[in-house]
């Protein structure tokens, strides 16, 4: 049975078993050259499996035998459950009844005390009564005897009798007892005094507990207020000896915050009361002498000390909101800071707009004077509006062209002036006008800027430059228009920055943001309109000059050699000085400009130049020379027409080329040619008019060619 007990291992696995068992028994497997034999293993497992069997029926009976003892066990433990539970209940019993008793007798008791009380207090009623009947008598009699009254020790003890006192004489008749009425009044008023002087002596020794304590007695009196003025009054000596009266007011309260709670029963209202007083005295007081001043007399000076006095004050109030000073201290604050400003807020927004309007005037004025010139008027209405109208539809410069000797009348240190001004006026306007007005005040301002910048500065620089403009038939003319674009461009930057930084904040939740986008839009579009027609007219003054270059470089002998043998250049010297002054208005324009306003005016500017090179090249007969050498002049125009950088442009010179290969090919290869990929798709009438422009081109076969 041990063995067998050995062969259980766990974790237990059938397989395993029977091959542990097999290869124990002797014959039962091929080891140490002993051969197999069947019967022996046979044997061996009908003798163990007998064995399995008698161990599994001992241990079936010893798990039996401990199942029984198990349920004996469960019942033994349920009953002692049961005699427990019993147990408790009795106890839960018991415990009802303690405390039903310990109720009974605490009723008992508190009906006691009620007795005892009810007993107690008339007695403690008639005593003091007695007591006060006593004093009473005494200022009847005249003569006040008692020690509380003549001890000044004692005097809080006095106090409280004589309030009572004269709580009692106010309700007796005047005509018998006047004379001692007024002897208690006349006592009253005398320890009213008393305690507030001595009130006052106790703040000067920096004595809290004997403040608190004068203080608690004087609660009752007539004469309360008096005590918290006093202390208001004490509490500002010597506090406001440095320039900045806001920053003194902020450390008097902050060292009051933590003292009036240590005196007063109502800290809250006596700390109002000194914020009240510092701001209706101190503050009111200050800002009358700062702004006063300069009211009349110095615009300027008077804003900026507003401004500046206004958002100290503010944050005084700010600092003042961390205390407690009753349920609404915002609408308590904001009070006081408007009875101090309101008769100086109230027609803010037009001493703003006066000074907006005369500051920017001598701005601009200063510097037209440093400049020597007088401001031309650019009048509206009648005839100049009908100038204006012809002007835009047939871009014609109405009247007498003006030298503006390179002056642009654009100065970024006047815009910036103006700016800076403007963004001072909003920070005024956001700090100072009522959120109602805000909007409205913020437009003013804004059409202010507008009407400076905008219209007296930039639209007159716009106006003084179209007129700078010279004709397109010109000689030598310097353009200067677009430096003027390049300045407006900038200045047009700033604008439309301050607009998003410092107006829309201001009304972007009011109906006078429609207003205010839609006057930014009309100006900018008149601007525009105006900058468009003066580069489209300088354009033309460009091509204008490239003319010019071209009628006194260009020769006729240029394309038609006398020696067809002896030509030595590569391309005339009418091309390469188009070209230099063509790579010039080209960077020029890069500077002016920016995004795609560069690409557009380079396209028109490349699509004009490309024009009058065509129109250039039909003047011409052509050798076959000649031919070559347009070939080259053609080539070098494509090579500037790179500098654009515009896919058009190029395109228009590449196929310019191509036709200029017509004057050079061979007669036999001229349809060839001009059924290429880059002439294939113009017009037979084009290719008709520069093969006419061969000197060759009057043979018969070369007319066959387009008969």
């Amino acid at each position: 049975m041990a063995t067998t007990a050995e062969l259980f291992e766990e974790p237990f696995v059938a397989d395993e078993y029977i091959e542990r068992l097999a290869w124990r028994t002797p014959g039962g497997g091929s080891r140490g050259g002993e051969a197999f034999d069947p019967k022996r293993l046979l044997e061996e497992f009908v003798n163990h499996i007998q064995e399995l069997q008698v161990m599994d029926e001992r241990i079936q009976r010893k798990v039996e035998k401990l199942e029984q003892q198990c349920q004996k066990e469960a019942k033994e433990f349920a009953k002692k459950v049961q005699e427990l539970q019993k147990s408790n209940q009795v106890a839960f019993q018991h415990f009802q009844e303690l405390d039903e008793h310990i109720s009974y007798v605490a009723t008992k008791v508190c009906h006691l005390g009620d007795q005892l009380e009810g007993v107690n207090t008339p007695r403690q009623r008639a005593v003091e009564a007695q007591k006060l009947m006593k004093y009473f008598n005494e200022f009847l009699d005249g003569e006040l005897k008692s020690d509380v009254f003549t001890n000044s020790e004692k005097i809080k003890e006095a106090a409280d009798i004589i309030q009572k006192l004269h709580l009692i004489a106010q309700e007796l008749p005047f005509d018998r007892f006047s004379e001692v009425k007024s002897k208690i009044a006349s006592k009253y008023h005398d320890l009213e005094c008393q305690l507030i002087q001595e009130f006052t002596s106790a703040q000067r020794r920096g004595e809290i507990s004997r403040m608190r304590e004068v203080a608690a007695v004087l609660l009752h009196f007539k004469g309360y207020s008096h005590c918290v003025d006093v202390y208001i009054k004490q509490c500002q000596e010597g506090a406001f000896l440095r320039n900045d009266v806001f920053e003194d007011a902020a450390i008097l309260c902050q060292r009051v915050n933590k003292q009036v709670g240590e005196v007063f029963s109502n800290p809250e209202t006596v700390l109002a009361k000194l914020i009240q007083n510092i701001f209706e005295v101190k503050l009111q007081s200050y800002v009358k002498d700062q702004l006063e001043e300069h009211r009349k007399s110095d615009a300027e000076q008077y804003l900026k000390n507003l401004y500046d006095l206004y958002t100290r004050t503010t944050n005084l109030s700010s600092k003042l909101m961390e205390f407690n000073l009753g349920t609404d201290k915002q609408t308590f604050l904001s009070k006081l800071i408007k009875s101090i400003f309101i008769s100086y807020l109230e027609n803010y927004i037009e001493v703003e707009i006066g000074y907006l309007k005369s500051r920017s005037a001598m701005i601009l004025q200063r510097y037209y004077d440093s400049k020597n010139h007088q401001k031309r008027s650019i009048g509206t209405g009648g005839i100049q509006d009908l100038k204006e109208r012809i002007r835009q539809r047939t871009n014609l410069p109405l009247g007498p062209s003006i030298d503006t000797h390179g002056e642009t009348f654009l100065s970024q240190e006047v815009v910036v002036n103006l700016l800076q001004e403007t963004k001072q006026a909003f920070e005024r306007c956001h700090r100072l006008s009522d959120p109602s007005d805000l909007p409205k005040n913020a437009f003013r301002i804004f059409s202010m800027l507008v009407e400076f910048l905008c219209t007296e500065h930039i639209d007159y620089a716009l106006e003084t430059g179209l007129a700078g403009i010279p004709s397109s038939d010109s000689k030598n003319a310097n353009l200067y228009f677009l430096d003027v674009v390049h300045q407006a461009n900038t200045i047009f930057h700033l604008f439309d920055k301050q607009f998003n930084d410092h107006l829309m904040p201001l009304i972007s939740s009011s109906p006078k943001l429609s207003e205010c986008l839609q006057k930014k839009k009309d100006i900018i579009e008149q601007m525009e309109v105006k900058l468009d027609m003066g580069i489209d007219r300088t354009l033309n003054c460009m091509i204008g000059q490239m003319k010019h270059i071209l009628a006194a470089e260009q020769k006729k002998t240029d394309f038609k050699p006398e020696d067809e043998n002896n030509v030595l250049i590569q391309y005339t010297n009418a091309c390469v000085k188009v070209c230099g002054y063509v790579r010039k208005q080209v960077e020029k324009i890069r500077n002016s400009m920016d995004g795609k306003n560069v690409d557009t005016v380079l396209m028109e500017l490349g699509v004009r130049f490309h024009r009058l090179i065509y129109e250039h090249l039909q003047q011409y007969s052509y050798s076959c020379m000649g031919g070559m050498l347009a070939i080259c002049d053609v080539a070098e125009y494509r090579k500037c027409a790179k500098d654009f950088k515009i896919a058009l442009v190029l395109q228009l010179f590449d196929t310019l080329h191509a036709l200029c290969n017509l004057l050079v090919v061979a007669p036999d290869n001229l349809k060839q040619v001009c059924s290429g990929e880059q002439l294939a798709n113009l017009d037979k009438n084009i290719l008709h008019s520069f093969v006419q422009l061969r000197v060759d081109y009057r043979s018969s076969r070369l007319a066959r060619h387009f008969s």
